[in-house]
């Protein structure tokens, strides 16, 4: 698809031990959008998301709010160019 867009996003804050990575999947699923999450050892959270330019980008707002005992304080993004594979996945902590 021409408007598959692709981010991978480093999320700091409040963001692990919160649920943050529950409510991404469950977000990104009901999106359809693919990619994975996983915790990192520095205490953020970094997700990989891709599909529609339009559904890619409410999920970006949505990130930056996370689920309710979450506090986002930033988030990196970088765009990436390789497709991940399809679904949604939880990767083990980097």
């Amino acid at each position: 698809m021409s408007d598959t867009i692709v981010f991978r996003l480093r999320i700091k804050g409040r963001v692990q031990g919160v649920g943050y990575r529950e409510w991404a999947i469950g977000e990104a699923n009901a999106r359809g959008l693919h990619g994975w999450i996983r915790n990192r050892g520095d205490g953020s959270v970094e997700l990989l998301i891709a599909g529609p330019d339009a559904t890619v980008q409410e999920m970006l707002s949505a990130c930056t709010r996370g689920p309710e005992a979450a506090q986002v304080e930033s988030i990196d993004i970088v765009n990436e160019t390789e497709l991940p594979p399809s679904g949604f996945a939880r990767k083990p902590t980097l």
